[in-house]
């Protein structure tokens, strides 16, 4: 295999015969962005990429904090799709990926794995990562530093600042400025326009671009592309963009594709008790 420099270069070499060429529509691209012309291979679900477009969309799911991939491609013109695994090794030899990419690969997709089942962070003073037991208490001790120092170390899980003031708490430390920052994303984030959901009048629906799992309190950016409802890469839980409640709740008065109450703003990320 061979590739130019730059993601947006990327090309198969016809003569490579590890890889299966076919003349069909790159299922990662709209149908109208296609160029015959380009050499697409087959993944092992059967369907047909570019090394470019390939890459690009890994790395969007990942910005996203998903660390597995599922052929997205739909089945027989349904709403139904393909939904095959493409595991890493397959996606890094049709992704072409460089080695500064599959270094990059390498890093993320086992950090977004282990906190997919865990939460962690690199603690201030040792810069270890520690995983916090108690989900409603943001003062954290690291056994490393007080292996190492002979004395106990506290730290604030959300301003990662040395512990001050009384513990347990959940809300915030004594250190100044100590806030969520991702309570403040969700505040300051901007509005943007699922163009797939209207609302009765025919009109596109308005929504804040950024969420918090109502489950597991991650962020979610919507690519407002598609219908209102999302799945959380974390928990897994599928929940409507719009409204916040689980995809089970919201339809039982409303569509994929049809306006419910819009939230407004999270002001507060829920904990997340697995």
């Amino acid at each position: 295999m061979s590739t130019q420099q730059g993601e947006d270069e990327k090309s198969y070499d016809p003569s490579d015969t590890t890889l299966i060429f076919v003349q069909e529509p790159d299922v990662l691209e709209p149908p109208e962005f296609d160029d015959p012309d380009t050499l697409k291979a087959k993944m092992s679900c059967g369907h047909a990429v570019k090394p470019q477009s390939l890459t690009g969309w890994c790395r969007s799911l990942m910005d996203q904090g998903q660390y597995e991939f599922f052929c997205p491609a739909p089945v027989n013109g349904t709403n139904e799709k393909c939904n095959k695994e493409w595991p890493y090794t397959e996606i890094r030899k049709l992704a072409l990926l460089t080695d500064e990419e599959q270094a990059d690969f390498e890093e993320t997709l086992p950090r977004l794995a282990a906190a997919r089942y865990c939460e962690y962070k690199s603690c201030p003073g040792c810069q270890s990562f520690v995983e916090r037991g108690d989900l409603t208490n943001l003062c954290v001790r690291c056994a490393v530093c007080a292996a190492k120092k002979g004395a106990m170390f506290e730290f604030c899980w959300q301003c990662l600042g040395i512990w001050k003031g009384r513990a347990p708490r959940s809300d915030r430390c004594e250190n100044e400025g100590c806030a969520n920052p991702d309570v403040e994303k969700l505040a300051e984030c901007k509005t943007i326009t699922l163009s797939q959901v209207k609302t009765p009048s025919g009109e596109a629906v308005q929504c804040p671009s950024l969420r918090s799992c109502p489950t597991c309190g991650l962020l979610i950016e919507h690519n407002t592309r598609a219908c209102k409802m999302i799945i959380c890469p974390r928990c897994k839980k599928e929940f409507c963009f719009l409204c916040l409640k689980l995809k089970a709740d919201c339809l039982k008065t409303s569509g994929h594709f049809v306006l419910c109450t819009v939230a407004a703003k999270q002001t507060s990320i829920p904990s997340w008790v697995k």
